[in-house]
């Protein structure tokens, strides 16, 4: 096991009602700026319970985040909020509402001459106004991390900094009983690939890879419960743990971590708008069948802990484990080929052209995964 460092401050309260008790969580003097994604809190009476737990603070609102979300929308919050002197930022919502107030609170004390340094340039957080969060929609694991990803055009960037982990976050199932099919879906493969861009690299930490397997195991058994009952509470609330424990940090510690997946996912959506969650089942499989030889200890585990392979032999139970987690993320509902999304090899150059412009030429834990080889992951997902 490497080295590490790891702190969580995030202040967690967790469960059914416990949107009530957000306002002892911020300073009864700051003045609040409340943001969410298209509105859907209206309908789910998330918003109502916000505006009621905070009727004694001082608080305005900032809709519009999208699913992506995108600079120009959140440099508008910017304006807002150095216009309006708000000081304190309560994130509603989902990752996208999350992760785009993240960067509204950097770029809001960013002294640089343009707030995209964070994303492009990797100019450095050396602030960031205090952000709480009220969850929606269990997926990102953003509502306990520092990390956050932006697009500008055709540019999907990530940006990582402890400045802007959320000091509280409010996870209350009943609030995900209302999400689309669609959105749960999403947010299933989303927990369940975080996982294994952590897990699936040659690390040798027993304690964190089986706290990995126990949140794939988990996923998928209450996945697709979640979608075939979608207000069982046991169920809505253990999915919804285990897509923050996903992407907290902790499983990740000590080992080495891949996030090559994730780089080529992005391209499928900045260039054809496909949801982030459907395209990382369309990038893994595909990974894993290239990067097979690479990754051939872990496969094995993953074989046999996970999905309970033992018998055949070491390539026909890779074999086995990719096609049962193909198969998984297709119970959800979920493509995992190019064609599922109208996409063929025409388009491959484009994103390959993308990563290689962008210098993303070395990915994944060893930095194997070059132009090359990402052109061979994408024609294996066609």
């Amino acid at each position: 096991m490497n080295n590490f460092a790891f702190s969580s401050p995030t202040h967690i309260l967790f469960g059914q009602g416990q949107i009530a008790a957000l306002a002892g969580q911020i300073p009864q003097d700051a003045k609040i700026l409340v943001t969410y994604g298209g509105g859907s809190i209206f309908k789910n009476g998330v918003h109502q319970q916000v505006s009621e737990a905070l009727a004694n603070h001082s608080f305005g609102e900032f809709g519009g985040i999208e699913p992506n979300p995108r600079y120009e929308t959140l440099m508008e919050a910017v304006s807002l909020i150095r216009n309006e002197g708000y000081d304190y930022l309560l994130a509603v919502g989902g990752g996208s509402v999350l992760d785009g107030t993240k960067f509204i609170a950097a770029a809001v004390c960013h002294t640089g001459s343009d707030p995209w340094d964070i994303l492009s340039n990797d100019a450095p957080v050396t602030d960031a106004l205090p952000i709480g969060a009220v969850l929606t929609l269990p997926a990102t694991g953003s509502e306990t991390n520092g990390a956050a990803v932006i697009t500008r055009g055709q540019d999907k960037l990530a940006f990582i900094s402890p400045r802007v982990k959320p000091r509280f976050a409010v996870l209350d199932p009943v609030t995900t009983y209302s999400l689309p099919p669609r959105q749960v879906a999403n947010g299933v493969v989303d927990a369940f690939v975080h996982v294994m861009e952590q897990y699936l690299t040659n690390g040798g930490a027993p304690v964190q890879d089986r706290f990995s397997e126990g949140l794939l195991l988990t996923l998928i058994e209450e996945g697709p419960k979640a979608l075939a009952t979608p207000q069982d509470y046991p169920v809505r609330a253990n999915l919804m743990w285990a897509a923050t424990q996903a992407l907290s940090g902790l499983i990740g510690v000590g080992v080495p971590q891949d996030w090559a997946t994730h780089a080529l996912g992005h391209e499928l959506t900045a260039h054809f708008g496909i949801d982030h969650g459907r395209t990382l089942a369309v990038v893994l499989p595909a990974m894993l069948r290239v990067r097979r030889e690479v990754k051939k200890a872990k496969l094995l585990q993953f074989a046999e802990r996970v999905w309970g392979i033992t018998d055949g032999s070491d390539e026909a139970r890779i074999d086995s484990a990719i096609a049962k987690m193909e198969s998984f993320f297709r119970t959800l509902d979920v493509g995992t080929r190019f064609g599922d999304y109208e996409l063929g090899a025409a388009d491959i150059d484009t994103l390959v052209a993308a990563l290689e412009r962008k210098g993303m030429t070395a990915l994944g834990e060893d930095g194997g995964v070059t132009p090359a080889v990402a052109q061979a992951v994408f024609e294996a997902a066609l």
